[in-house]
């Protein structure tokens, strides 16, 4: 069986960008019932054609309904699962077990795959589901690769999906509380302020003195002290294929389509030609905090981000290409640039890595020397054929 790559889509356009820099499926989320809220997410429709556009592609389409639910949610939930079954969605993510009853219940054809919500660290945790009717278990990011050859070896027909890149959670797998206790929102149902990335002073303060705010460091490197590192197994994922892994997937429903486009590009070219320098540099280039591969080789105690909430990364993204021509390009402006500037090409194509200085520009029919403004159509020269969805950025 081909390992799947399977990356996130917060709203359609990317799904579309996902898709076309090598993802096998997605994992979409609608209005109602998932752990990211505060994604755009898709109307009923809008997942719909999700699901009759990827399916066009030979790809799949997963649906996360991994809230922890209440009494209130059950009669709705009945509704949405006959839904998704209808739309012929290729499974419903699911981390409570009464959805799950709720989904068997409305939705009998419809694959369930356990979400890691559900803190899957175990064989028979794993067997039970799989003997419930589950087809697929999100492990938790807490296993090793021994743990989860042991699971696999236990429990031979159920698919196993592991993390492979991405945030990580200071909490057990996230079942966080306390987004709710400072903020008032509950990550459990889908409302994650993410304080674990807040920088975090303290004081003293008695009857007799109050020392005011005092930064709260860890060996001198910082204050964020909850701040876990970003996981990056890239260079192991022949270890999780072996330990039995039939998906890898990527982090980040609330991540822009330039992070989405960076990581599952420099993933789906490990996956095809192996781990080399290039996918290094690659997942250097976006938004990330420091690297980790959390536990999955064994203990690890150096899995926090001191010194800072997010390194920027090491490029800029610049546009978005619409259309290719014959030396031009047609792009949506993202970031400001420049005749002069020297812009590089990510794409899922042997264009990528290339590089060419913009020398021509135009807005409107009239040459212009700085390109401004945002989401404007600018049409400038092109040395290579350039294809819609590619996108362009600036090293720094």
């Amino acid at each position: 069986m081909k390992v799947e790559l399977l990356a996130p889509a917060g709203n359609f356009s990317k799904l579309k960008c996902a898709l076309y820099f090598g993802a096998d499926a997605a994992y979409i989320g609608g209005k109602e019932f998932s752990l990211r809220s505060f994604a755009d997410n898709f109307t009923r429709d809008e997942m719909v054609n999700a699901v009759s556009f990827a399916h066009s592609l030979g790809k799949k389409i997963y649906v996360t309904a991994n809230i922890f639910a209440k009494n209130a949610d059950m009669a709705v939930l009945e509704d949405y699962f006959a839904f998704l079954q209808s739309a012929d969605v290729d499974a419903a993510i699911v981390s409570d077990s009464g959805a799950f009853y709720a989904a068997k219940k409305s939705a009998p054809k419809l694959q369930i795959h356990i979400s890691t919500q559900a803190n899957l660290t175990n064989k028979y945790a794993v067997k039970f589901w799989r003997e419930q009717g589950a087809t697929r278990a999100v492990l938790a990011r807490e296993l090793s690769v021994d743990e989860i050859k042991e699971i696999k070896d236990f429990v031979p027909d159920m698919e196993l999906e592991a993390f492979v890149h991405g945030a990580m959670c200071i909490s057990y797998s996230g079942r966080c509380l306390l987004s709710n206790y400072l903020a008032g929102r509950e990550s459990n149902r889908g409302e994650c302020v993410q304080a674990c990335r807040w920088n975090y002073q303290i004081r003293k303060s008695d009857a007799k003195s109050d020392s005011g705010w005092l930064d709260t460091e860890e060996d001198g490197r910082g204050t964020y002290i909850l701040n876990s590192k970003d996981l990056n197994m890239s260079a192991h994922l022949d270890k999780l294929e072996r330990a039995g892994v039939c998906s890898f997937k990527i982090e980040g429903r609330m991540k822009s389509e330039y992070y989405l486009a960076t990581v599952i590009n420099a993933y789906r070219r490990c996956m095809d030609g192996g781990y080399s320098e290039t996918v290094e540099r690659e997942l250097l280039t976006a938004a990330h905090r420091d690297y980790t591969t959390a536990y999955t080789l064994g203990d690890n105690d150096k899995t926090v981000n001191y010194s800072d909430s997010q390194t920027k990364g090491d490029c800029d993204y610049i546009a978005n290409v619409v259309a290719g021509g014959d030396g031009f390009a047609e792009v949506e402006m993202r970031g400001r640039f420049k005749v002069g500037d020297a812009l590089e090409v990510l794409s899922p194509t042997a264009n990528f890595g290339k590089s060419f200085t913009v020398e021509k520009a135009y807005a409107d029919g009239e040459e212009v020397t700085d390109c401004k403004l945002v989401q404007k159509i600018y049409r400038i020269n092109s040395p290579y054929l350039l294809q819609s969805g590619d996108i362009l950025r600036r090293r720094k």
